[in-house]
């Protein structure tokens, strides 16, 4: 490593620098958004053709040809509305789709921190303009082309760049010594280690990759559940064509005509296939992505909807997920006093008090020695409320939420201010802190000329014979008060602090010979709603888990507090709290038995990960840091944290929390089976009804029925049912019991669980009803075929309203219009004379409409019927 102490400081947060407001807005509107130009978008006529492309509408384009070289105008017309109308649906669901996405991208573009009038505050990466001056952290993702003005350890991840697989040592004194690039930054690039300070100087199509945002281009594949259901329509078409081909030779056998049967087989065929699916399917996803980005969750890949029903298992980290992230520093020891807190938040409000009253100024001072090193060993910012802070009505941190507690109780001690210490004792070199280190660094020149060196970080790396002087004793004493306040929940931190005469070649040869200053006790509380989720997801059948770095005593407090420890798992194991150091081992002979994990690195998360992929379930994994990065891509469903969250973890993520809430992650699991159910939904409906037109055709001629339904009505009971009515299908409300049953196996086949088996038993009594008013009419020499052709529409839009998960629900009023629109539709076809001359109907009287009526209620029931619990059993038994 080269020597810290040779490379820069970064200024501290909130000093001074970067462009005023009305200069970076006066540089955006020179040289643009700092973005890529974005996909071509598909034209219009190319949308078109690629509809038209598809097996069954070309199919229909023949039967046009084919109806005008016979003279049929009326079928004709008829077969060219639904050409129009299908291809016209299936252009507006895919724009509406892309537009959904496209939205979702614009949701999850990346922002910067940029320092703008003197103050930091973070941006969106598109806003970031030339001269800009941007701070980077670990996890950032560097949001332009820029120049490094002062970097600390600062290691960057340049593989998507150059494809080398090390990262790169940016260092000044490179530069210095003929190495340019040490101090180049290229847009897209990843901070690995260690902090910078940079200038903008190319942003948008100068830069070397572009807008970050450009990243999340690129053609959406489709999702297991769409590579199921194009392969199950295809076994639908060739069983269909197979049927139809039945039927044409039966009309022929009959001594119906060439041309009547060609284009009637050709409707049928049509008709019985649901060939809107896959863009139901789409749309539904698409949706089902906005709603979800609606409840605070952001979906970045669109299959992730689909996925996100079937999860099993929740792993989830601790702070600020479990808990509220807003540390609070309660508890000081030190080795001479210790001395309660108050105040919340990160108000610097509250006092520090011994027993039951406020500590003398005298007994403050060794606190104060411990604040002071706190502050100066510390990269955070306290921002106060206000216009300045975004119109946030409190406190909030600038940096990790630990340090911004430490600056609190400095302010509460009455410690110097943080600016006015930097800048009497000037940061000249930092070791930062890193998960495997677990502690940092950093080296100041006092105002006396010796260097201080300021130390902090957890209790079992700090309490080391081999970096403080002090003896056994005073090690075991403030060991085992580390452990008593971390069992009472606490996240405890050790201080200590040395000087030297000469600056060490670098930070971490600084680390010996110190002294400890004593510990300080932070508070994480768990969040209210943080029990009550996790209870949630136990209701849904998804095993909730705690993932965490800190302490395992600080992980058992907080686990029994939200309800993990005992909740659930074999043999009392979910009892334990397991350390990685236990699973690194291998002394955890079942991994999806433990319910708390603590003090784990980032490959321990992905060992836990893969454990429960090889026990069979289906992963959730919530995380912020860059060293999340690896088990959020490996888990099937990767949550990030949007606000506290870094950018490699958000861009390694497939679900982006905006609210940072746990309980977010179960509303997106509920949105998941919600999507699911309706394309189940429109499943049952679809073939259900594609059956029952075949099976009509197939057994009315065997009751006497010549030719059942004629190709132009058999097409407009598609257009009736397969449109606007299957589209408003997938906006349909969750079920109230989605959330309390198990998730679906990921191996279910889309027809599983009973469904093929509702498809026929509603195929087969919408056949029986829809055929028994036919014979009913015929047998008095009625409009039988009219009849027939009103009563099948009636039964599917009955069956429509049965199936709904509510029945009587204000959500998606879309559905019951549409019925209605459709049963409006129906009716004109056989009272409006231009839609009876070339549908052929005959209008009919009140006790016929009325017949065909019941049939609709019959429709209705029946699907009310397949959806009890015992009928389902009965039916997936048979």
């Amino acid at each position: 490593m080269t020597p810290s102490a040779e490379r820069t400081m970064p200024r501290a947060a909130g000093e001074g620098g970067g462009l005023t407001d009305a200069e970076a807005a006066r540089r955006l509107a020179e040289h643009g958004r700092n973005e890529v130009t974005t996909r071509r978008s598909v034209p219009l006529y190319a949308r078109i053709a690629a509809q038209l492309r598809d097996p069954l509408i070309m199919v229909l384009l023949g039967a046009i040809a084919l109806t005008v070289a016979i003279g049929d105008h009326a079928d004709t017309v008829v077969i060219a509305l639904v050409v129009v109308v299908n291809t016209a649906v299936g252009v507006v669901q895919e724009i509406r789709a892309d537009n959904a996405v496209a939205a979702l991208s614009a949701l999850s573009a990346p922002a910067a921190r940029v320092v703008r009038g003197g103050r930091q505050r973070e941006a969106p990466a598109a806003e970031v303009v030339p001269g800009d001056v941007i701070l980077l952290g670990e996890g950032d993702i560097v949001p332009a082309d820029a120049r490094l003005t002062e970097a600390s350890a600062l290691l960057v991840d340049e593989s998507m760049l150059t494809g080398e697989s090390v990262p790169v040592d940016k260092d000044l004194r490179a530069e210095a010594g003929g190495s340019a690039e040490a101090a180049t930054l290229s847009a897209g690039t990843v901070v690995v280690r260690g902090r910078g300070v940079a200038d903008v100087t190319a942003t948008g199509a100068d830069s070397a990759l572009g807008r970050i945002a450009a990243l999340l281009e690129g053609k959406q594949e489709p999702s297991p559940l769409q590579r199921r259901l194009a392969a199950l329509g295809r076994v639908l078409a060739l069983v269909t064509l197979a049927l139809c081909a039945v039927v044409f030779g039966l009309g022929l056998l009959r001594g119906l005509g060439l041309g009547t049967m060609s284009v009637t087989a050709i409707s049928l065929a049509v008709a019985a296939v649901p060939e809107s699916l896959p863009a139901v399917v789409t749309l539904a996803l698409a949706l089902g992505a906005r709603r979800m980005a609606a409840r605070h969750a952001v979906v970045r890949r669109l299959p992730a909807v689909e996925t996100l029903g079937s999860v099993t298992m929740l792993a989830t980290d601790k702070t600020g997920t479990l808990t509220e992230g807003r540390m609070v520093v309660r508890h000081i020891w030190t080795p001479g006093v210790a001395v309660d807190v108050t105040g919340v938040g990160y108000e610097p409000e509250g006092e520090l008090r011994t027993g039951d009253r406020a500590a003398r100024p005298g007994e403050l001072a060794p606190v104060r020695r411990l604040l002071t090193a706190a502050v100066l060993c510390n990269d955070a910012a306290l921002r106060p409320p206000g216009e300045r802070n975004g119109g946030a009505v409190r406190w909030s941190a600038l940096g990790d939420p630990t340090e911004a507690a430490l600056l609190a109780a400095a302010a509460k001690a009455g410690c110097d201010e943080p600016g006015r210490l930097r800048r009497t004792h000037p940061r000249i070199a930092e070791e930062p802190f890193d998960s495997l280190r677990k502690r940092m660094t950093t080296l100041h020149t006092a105002p006396s000329g010796e260097i201080l060196v300021c130390l902090k970080g957890a209790p079992e790396t700090v309490l080391d014979a081999s970096v403080l002087d002090d003896g056994p004793a005073q090690l075991d004493r403030a060991g085992q008060e580390a452990a008593r306040l971390a069992a009472l929940g606490y996240r405890v931190l050790a201080v200590a602090s040395g000087t030297r005469r000469r600056a060490p070649a670098s930070a971490s040869d600084a680390e010996r010979g110190l002294r400890l200053l004593g510990l300080a006790a932070i508070s994480d509380p768990p969040k209210p709603a943080a029990a009550a989720t996790l209870a949630a997801c136990r209701s849904a059948g998804i095993t909730p888990v705690m993932v965490t770095g800190d302490h395992p005593a600080t992980a058992r407090a907080v686990g029994s507090e939200v309800g993990l420890l005992g909740a659930d798992g074999p043999d009392g194991a979910a009892e334990q709290v397991v350390t990685g150091h236990a699973l690194a081992a291998g002394e955890v002979p079942d991994v999806t038995a433990v319910r708390v994990f603590a003090r784990t690195d980032p490959q321990q998360k992905l060992d836990i990960v893969e454990a429960w992929h090889t026990h069979g379930d289906v992963t959730a994994m919530t995380g912020d840091g860059v060293n999340d990065g690896p088990a959020l891509r490996r888990a099937d469903i990767g949550v990030a944290m949007g606000r506290r969250g870094t950018e490699v973890a958000r861009q390694s993520a497939d679900l982006v929390l905006t609210d940072d809430e746990l309980s977010t992650v179960v509303a997106a699991v509920e949105e998941g089976r919600r999507v699911y159910d309706n394309i189940r939904r429109f499943l049952l409906y679809g073939l259900a009804g594609g059956a029952a037109e075949i099976l009509i055709m197939l057994i009315g001629p065997a009751l006497g029925l010549t030719l059942p339904l004629r190709a132009g009505q058999i097409l407009w009971i598609n257009l009736l049912t397969h449109g606007l009515t299957g589209v408003a299908m997938g906006a349909e409300p969750a079920s109230p019991s989605v959330m309390r049953r198990p998730p679906r196996p990921p191996e279910q086949h889309v027809l599983g669980h009973g469904l093929w088996q509702r498809v026929l038993f509603l195929g087969a009594a919408v056949t029986v009803v829809s055929l028994a008013a036919a014979l009913a009419v015929h047998a008095v020499d009625g409009p039988w075929q009219s009849v027939l052709f009103l009563s099948l529409l009636a039964a599917q839009l009955g069956v429509v309203l049965g199936l709904r998960s509510p029945l009587l629900t204000r959500d998606n009023l879309f559905l019951p219009l549409s019925v209605l629109a459709s049963a409006a539709l129906g009716a004109a076809a056989v009272y409006l004379p231009f839609l009876r001359s070339v549908l052929e109907t005959e209008p009919l009287g009140w006790a016929e409409a009325g017949l065909a009526a019941a049939v609709g209620a019959a429709g209705f029931a029946l699907a009310r019927l397949t959806g009890q619990p015992w009928v389902r059993r009965l039916l997936a038994a048979g």
